[in-house]
């Protein structure tokens, strides 16, 4: 089944790149375009797209209140944009990662496929950025709820799963756990489990 790709960016000439570019990938096919969040929110809504590709700077409805409308709909979105300025209110929104304009081809499809998967993808330079934007005082010590989120992410919850048992959005347990890998100063799910046995904060 072919990964169905929704792209939301209000030039042109970007949207035709885009789709050349991965429309032609043999497991994608680009449903449909739109100029703005509100058409992307729309469309979404028609065409089932797995994925929506969202650029924030977008006239009307922007891209982060595309995303905060899309949140919990169906569609993964990935983040398309010129600036890695607005990283923490795009992933904070509901959004599945965070890549800039200046991805190669064959990293934007990669990151395409991951986000389809669940996975959070940030360009290099948007993982500093967001790290900086959640580095609080508080630096290391984790909350209630994220130490609740981290003990199902340990014991092999997916988002889902764990957003289930804590009767939350996945949204707000991608959230939860983009805290928890600033605090810890990790980048994924696993290097935050093993850093929190480290620490002992689940030996308990």
């Amino acid at each position: 089944m072919l990964l169905r790709l929704l792209i939301a960016d209000d030039h042109p000439i970007v949207r035709d790149g885009l789709r050349s570019a991965l429309g032609g990938e043999p497991d994608m096919e680009v449903v449909g375009e739109a100029s703005d969040g509100a058409q992307a929110v729309r469309l979404a809504a028609e065409l089932r797209p797995n994925v929506v590709l969202m650029d924030l700077r977008m006239p009307g409805m922007d891209g982060v209140s595309a995303i905060r409308e899309l949140a919990g709909t169906g569609p993964r979105v990935l983040v398309l944009t010129t600036f890695d300025t607005d990283v923490l209110p795009a992933m904070e929104a509901g959004a599945s990662g965070y890549l800039l304009k200046d991805a190669p081809p064959e990293e934007l499809a990669r990151a395409v496929r991951a986000t389809h998967a669940g996975e959070t993808v940030l360009a290099p330079s948007a993982a500093g950025r967001l790290a900086n934007d959640l580095r609080r005082p508080t630096r290391g010590k984790l909350s209630k709820r994220e130490l609740e989120v981290l003990r199902l992410v340990a014991g092999g919850a997916t988002n889902k799963g764990a957003a289930a048992a804590l009767f939350i959005s996945e949204a707000s347990v991608k959230t939860h756990l983009l805290h928890v890998y600033a605090k810890l100063d990790v980048r994924d799910r696993a290097s935050a489990v093993a850093e929190a046995y480290r620490r002992g904060l689940l030996n308990d």
